[in-house]
């Protein structure tokens, strides 16, 4: 398994991590079952967060390690987020994130996240509030490292001026068709859609302030109307991925998740299946290295532009 190093996180980091959101309609059993199998494949980073299932992923999760033994807690890097508040709206307040930990913790039946990031900006967030509460996490050890998730550079220079914690992670969508990231640059000074600049130069940002950009939805289509992996309406994408996933003998997945993991940035990819089979195709990604004409034929046959 590829390894990435996160800033101030000190255990070596899988290159693909078992996002844990669709774990609501699972069984105790199945959840142990995904987690040692992931475990067998290199994976050993978990991602929740407190609205996944509302709770309940995170609470499975937490029955499944308690009632096995062979799985030691500091051997995982497990991650959540807190922040959106089911059907309400968005929460950064001191006293939510705090009161959201503790309830996290409670559920994962563990002492401490390893990494702990919030889970969208909040239009009302105040930077001194914030501070305060990331200060009582680290000090007490409920959190060993902390990061956000969709957040613009400015949100997060924002925050800076009081956090005194490194922000080391930002969870970002990205996939071959949702690139913007990438296309807002390429594609500079032009009047093309893709030159819209929707994130503020993310991608730069994170990779001069070595923030680990983690990216989720890594298969799905704009809008999230699907994965573009087979769709028709991606037909151009899905003959070029096909081909070179019979050049490198994996599977369509291995090559999108590939295409993710070849940019220098050193991404990594957030999973959002609970099929080993599936997992152990987008792991298989680690094992194949995209040169430089296949990265852009692939982005190009996404629609995107060269100037």
């Amino acid at each position: 398994m590829k390894q990435v190093k996160i800033r101030s996180v000190e255990k070596e980091t899988p290159a693909i991590i078992a996002g844990c959101m669709r774990f609501a309609e699972k069984s105790v059993e199945e959840v142990n079952a995904f987690i040692h199998g992931s475990l067998e494949l290199g994976i050993n980073y978990f991602d929740h967060a407190d609205i996944y299932g509302n709770g309940t992923c995170e609470e499975l999760f937490g029955k499944a390690l308690k009632d096995d033994s062979s799985i030691n807690r500091e051997d995982l890097i497990i991650q959540s987020k807190c922040g959106v508040r089911l059907g309400i709206d968005y929460d950064l307040s001191k006293e939510h994130i705090l009161n959201s930990v503790d309830g996290i913790l409670k559920r994962l039946q563990t002492d401490y996240l390893d990494t702990f990031l919030l889970h969208r900006p909040d239009a009302l967030f105040e930077p001194e509030e914030i501070a305060e509460a990331l200060d009582q996490l680290e000090q007490s050890g409920k959190v060993r490292s902390f990061g956000v998730s969709n957040f613009k550079p400015m949100q997060v220079e924002l925050l800076k001026k009081c956090v005194k914690q490194d922000l080391v992670i930002n969870q970002l969508q990205f996939s071959l068709p949702v690139s913007n990231m990438i296309a807002g640059s390429m594609e500079m000074n032009m009047e093309s859609p893709g030159s819209v600049d929707h994130d503020g130069n993310v991608l730069d940002y994170c990779r001069l302030h070595d923030v680990t950009i983690q990216a989720w939805s890594p298969f799905q289509m704009p809008a999230w109307q699907g994965v573009f992996l087979g769709n028709e309406r991606y037909g151009e994408l899905n003959k070029v991925i096909d081909t070179m996933a019979e050049k490198y003998g994996v599977t369509p997945t291995a090559i999108a998740a590939a295409w993710i993991l070849r940019h220098p940035a050193g991404m990594q990819i957030v999973s959002g299946t609970t099929s080993l089979e599936r997992m152990e195709e987008i792991a298989s990604a680690c094992d194949v290295t995209l040169t430089r004409e296949e990265w852009y034929q692939l982005y190009l046959s996404a629609g995107h532009l060269l100037p």
